[in-house]
Formats: C-alpha cells, sequence, structure tokens
C-alpha cells in the first residue's frame, strides 16, 4: 500500500450518497492540509475540496452544498461526504496533500494513488 489509502467508492444512482475515506500515515497526516481530487475519463485531474489541519474547507464550485469534506486527526483519515450524486460526478477520486493549501491547484506534494472509482448512473 501507498502512503495514501482510499476507499467507499462504488455504483450509485443518481441522487444517491457515498462516503469516501482516505487514510494515511500520521507523519503525512499530521498538520498538513488534506485534499479530495478526481479524475473522469478523457478528462484532467479535477479539484473538489480541501481541508485545512484546523478544519477550514474549501469547495469546486461544482459539488458546493452537495459534498462535504472532513477529517479525523486521531486516526489520520479525511472523509468525503458526497451527496446529491450526479452523471458528472464519476471519475475516480483520489486523496493528497495539497502543494498550495488555500487555492484550487491540483497541484499535490505526493505520488498519486490508486484512487477509488465512483460510479453515477441509473
Amino acid at each position: 500500500q501507498g502512503p495514501l489509502v482510499e476507499s467507499g467508492g462504488g455504483l450509485v444512482q443518481p441522487g444517491g450518497s457515498l462516503r469516501l475515506s482516505c487514510a494515511a500515515s500520521r507523519s503525512i497526516f499530521g498538520g498538513n492540509a488534506m485534499g479530495w481530487y478526481r479524475q473522469a475519463p478523457g478528462n484532467g485531474r479535477e479539484f473538489v475540496a480541501t481541508i485545512a489541519s484546523g478544519g477550514s474547507t474549501i469547495y469546486a464550485d461544482s459539488v458546493k452544498g452537495r459534498f462535504t469534506i472532513s477529517r479525523d486527526n486521531a486516526n489520520n483519515t479525511v472523509y468525503l461526504q458526497m451527496n446529491s450524486l450526479k452523471p458528472e460526478d464519476t471519475a475516480v477520486y483520489y486523496c493528497n496533500v495539497p502543494r498550495f493549501p488555500g487555492t484550487k491547484s491540483t497541484s499535490a506534494t505526493l505520488g498519486w494513488g490508486q484512487g477509488t472509482q465512483v460510479t453515477v448512473s441509473s
């Protein structure tokens, strides 16, 4: 396993919900902002959301009001609660440590893992 392990993806109908998890080592998680990103087939990687170590959050306009990022500092895990899912949310979702915290940049400090597939389809 790599330093970041994403899980929780799956197939869901439009309007449904999923909760993604990303487990990291203490050395990676502690004190760092964490982010979620996604990549749909044929597209580049896209910013989804980030959460600072203190809990402040930033969201992409496309997911604002539907997705919620949170973190469990005791267990070195970051979550992405996704509600009201749409077919256009279909993508592989990745977590990482943002290179530029507080921005919507897709640049990250670690190598990208395998991600977790989210498919929204009826």
